[in-house]
């Protein structure tokens, strides 16, 4: 057995234990994940992302220590799986064994043969990074590491963009100047000289990102022109420009998280950006990738990204819900806190609510209906008080009304339930009102979940 599918199989033996990765905000929470390239293959969508992990013993590279990646894919947006580890830096016959310097990777298809480009730190110390592949038959691997690194390149974040007429091309860079060339048919070595992207705006700027729509080539990045990295594009008519700067599409995180990352994709008719935060550590060196959806005007233009904790994905009304990460949230009596401190996995609940407040969670997909009560996880050391449900608006529709009582502690957590007042079918926005005495805790809500309950059990 070679050495790339043990690490294939021993990731896939990990994949199926591991459970935290939703379709809210982060999208993962078992791991810190960075750096995510999402693409669509065989009418799925992965996401690449490179990963972080605790510098226990002093820092990494750059304050990081990044030494492997892992994939992971859905086909709903809402149910994802972890394919476990793909490439660890261990692995690299030209890179450092213990460099930890695997930054932003890319994956792109040709012929029916997957090819991983990632960074990382050569022995031969004759750059600061260089470009390596590794090659596979399907996007969860197992990939095996090309014995050398693309001649040509040095810097970081490779990126790739396969045209219409079928000539590929690689983009890098990090610092004052991005790179574009293009490729050989066989994906590994360049068919022409590096050039850099010209009339992009000054300061440092890394992780370009190129895609086509409506003939309009969309060349992205992350540009630091004031403190940290917000998410920028240009656009052009040709692959290599040149470029017409447009501005920026994310605003700079100002919570202590210098970098982002990301990646744009259209899957099922809808576009979305992949990015990541440091919301799980506050650490600006252990991130996590989210998703939010990405919108153009009539001009091609780009719109203005706002990050959500709510993120993409359709909820099933079955699974457990978790309203931590709203939609929306009333600006009083409601507040958010971590369930279990700094551990992975990471949970959140809201946290000791009080009369008045509200929570708004959108796209729950009921199906045909087949859900007929309200469950809700609950721990509470006060009298209590009333969760209702509401369709779309604390004004909506009431749908049920639950009675939460004292659990005992604000540890203590236990299940309430009641029915629902009519069958709902199809996708609904819900919304979560908090009922009781005044100016008092009333209760915590880890989760909620609807199921059927049979005649004969009431």
């Amino acid at each position: 057995m070679t050495k790339a599918i043990f690490l294939f199989l021993l990731a896939a033996v990990v994949g199926l234990f591991t459970s935290s990765v939703t379709a809210d905000n982060p999208l993962v929470t078992h791991m810190y994940t960075a750096d995510p390239t999402a693409r669509v293959f065989n009418g799925r969508l992965y996401i690449f992302p490179s990963t972080d992990i605790t510098c226990k013993e002093g820092f990494g590279n750059n304050g990081f220590r990044m030494p492997s990646y892992n994939v992971f894919s859905s086909q709903d947006l809402n149910r994802w799986t972890d394919h476990g580890l793909i490439v660890d830096q261990s692995e690299v016959p030209w890179g450092v064994k213990d460099g930890f310097g695997m930054w932003a990777p890319d994956v792109i298809e040709k012929g029916g043969k997957y090819y991983f480009y990632f960074p990382n730190i050569p022995t031969d110390k004759s750059a600061f990074r260089r470009i390596g592949v590794a090659t596979a038959d399907r996007p969860e691997g197992p990939y095996t590491v090309m014995e050398t690194y693309v001649e040509g390149i040095k810097g970081i974040d490779p990126n790739i963009f396969i045209d219409d007429d079928k000539q590929a091309y690689i983009y890098w860079g990090g610092g004052e100047e991005l790179f574009g060339a293009r490729l050989k048919d066989n994906m590994l070595e360049l068919a022409s000289k590096p050039q850099v992207i010209e009339k992009l705006p000054a300061k440092y700027k890394e992780g370009p990102f190129v895609f086509k729509r409506d003939n309009i080539y969309y060349f992205t990045f992350p540009h630091a022109p004031d403190g940290s990295e917000e998410l920028a594009y240009a656009t052009g008519t040709s692959p290599l420009g040149p470029f017409e700067y447009q501005g920026l599409f994310m605003e700079r995180w100002r919570d202590g998280q210098w970098t982002n990352h990301h990646s744009i994709v259209e899957y099922k008719n809808q576009w979305y950006v992949f990015y990541h935060h440091h919301q799980i550590s506050k650490n600006q060196h252990l991130r996590s990738m989210r998703a939010d959806y990405l919108f153009f005007d009539s001009a091609g233009r780009i719109q203005r990204v706002e990050p959500t904790l709510r993120g993409i994905g359709v909820a099933r009304a079955t699974s457990k819900i978790q309203i931590d990460r709203y939609s929306r949230l009333s600006d009083k009596h409601v507040k958010v806190s971590r369930r279990n401190d700094n551990d992975l996995p990471a949970a959140w609940i809201v946290d000791r609510v009080q009369s008045g407040g509200w929570v708004n969670y959108d796209r729950v997909d009921f199906a045909a209906g087949e859900a007929n009560a309200l469950e809700v996880s609950v721990a509470s050391k006060t009298l209590g008080g009333t969760l209702e449900l509401r369709l779309s608006g604390s004004e909506g529709e009431l749908l049920a009304e639950v009675p939460i009582d004292d659990t005992g502690d604000w540890d203590n957590w236990r299940l309430f339930s009641a029915p629902l007042k009519r069958q709902v079918t199809g996708v609904k926005n819900l919304s979560f009102l908090f009922k009781g005495p005044k100016n008092t805790a009333l209760f915590s809500v880890d989760w909620v979940r609807f199921k059927r309950v049979d005649a004969e059990a009431h």
